[in-house]
């Protein structure tokens, strides 16, 4: 039993899906696509940078949407990739929108434009200079949660923005909060690494972004997925497209269940866990946190080969 996952922010890197741009038409055009839908040229961000450009959160949600959905088309149409020989589908944050595109509940083209304005609205949430985040790494969720207590206050906020593998959670909040929780971390010897953001994602400093997105998702289309997507908010299977609406905005100020959700779909069966996007981490997070799964990446023309040649059979 198969799973399909889709990356979400942190995998861009300039020039990614560059191969696949060069030897596949249905690259060009959907990349093409992606520029006259977005008013710009994503496709000259993607492919050759300025490497800050394509770092400003509004730019990297739709790039690494349009790189992930390249990379499945091509393997669906030239490639003979089914759809059907996966039980659940789950994306990682913004790699939830992949995922919904994937499994036929949202159109490219809107994904695309909310996106684009989900980047904005989470950038104008909170003043630059004022969120912070950091990745915590080898200890428990318990535990985490047990000393942010310590640093919230009346003041701000430090909350988990991902919890993303075993011993790999992500932590959000004001700076001035999460900068005391690194020194309760410090002094308990657990590590902490500080992450360069340009705000403080999936914390409750989000809400006035996922209040700008309400209107603009609750408007867009959306049709029942073709199968089971694992959602980030509940860790459950949605195929419900109003409640995924639902989610989707509440995702925005909330924790991203990621190795709750890697372990629901392992307990439900899954043996083989398929990344496609840029970028490797979910196959590490996955790893860290089912250690007999078996991983798979896509993101070039070797990938592909290896994959259709190797891991079906």
């Amino acid at each position: 039993m198969s799973a399909l996952l889709f990356p979400g922010q942190g995998s861009q890197v300039v020039g990614m899906g560059l191969e696949l741009y060069n030897n596949f038409e249905i690259v060009k055009k959907i990349f093409n696509q992606a520029d006259e839908k977005l008013n710009y040229s994503i496709s000259k961000l993607i492919l050759e940078g300025p490497e800050d450009e394509l770092q400003l959160t509004k730019n990297t949600q739709p790039a690494i949407l349009t790189v992930s959905y390249s990379i499945f088309k091509v393997l669906k149409e030239e490639f003979g990739f089914d759809l059907a020989e996966f039980k659940f589908v789950a994306g990682h944050s913004l790699g939830e929108y992949s995922a919904l595109v994937c499994a036929n509940s949202l159109k490219f083209n809107d994904a695309l434009y909310l996106l684009h304005e989900r980047g904005k609205a989470m950038q104008e949430a909170v003043p630059i200079g004022k969120g912070s985040m950091i990745a915590v790494l080898g200890t428990e969720t318990d535990e985490l949660i047990s000393l942010l207590k310590f640093a919230n206050n009346e003041k701000g906020t430090c909350e988990i923005a991902n919890d993303n593998a075993i011993g790999q959670i992500i932590v959000s909040g004001n700076k001035e909060n999460v900068d005391l929780l690194q020194k309760t971390l410090k002094e308990k010897k657990i590590k902490s690494i500080p992450l360069k953001v340009s705000a403080p994602f999936h914390c409750s400093l989000m809400k006035p972004a996922a209040k700008v997105m309400e209107e603009k998702i609750n408007k867009t289309d959306f049709n029942n997925p073709l199968l089971n997507i694992v959602n980030n908010v509940t860790a459950n299977p949605e195929v419900n497209s109003d409640k995924i609406k639902k989610l989707l905005i509440e995702q925005i100020f909330s924790t991203v269940k990621w190795r709750e959700s890697i372990i629901y779909m392992s307990k439900s069966g899954v043996k083989n866990f398929v990344e496609i996007g840029p970028g490797k981490a979910l196959t590490g997070m996955v790893k860290r946190t089912i250690k007999e799964a078996n991983c798979f990446s896509i993101n070039s023309i070797t990938d592909i080969k290896n994959y259709t040649n190797e891991f079906k059979r």
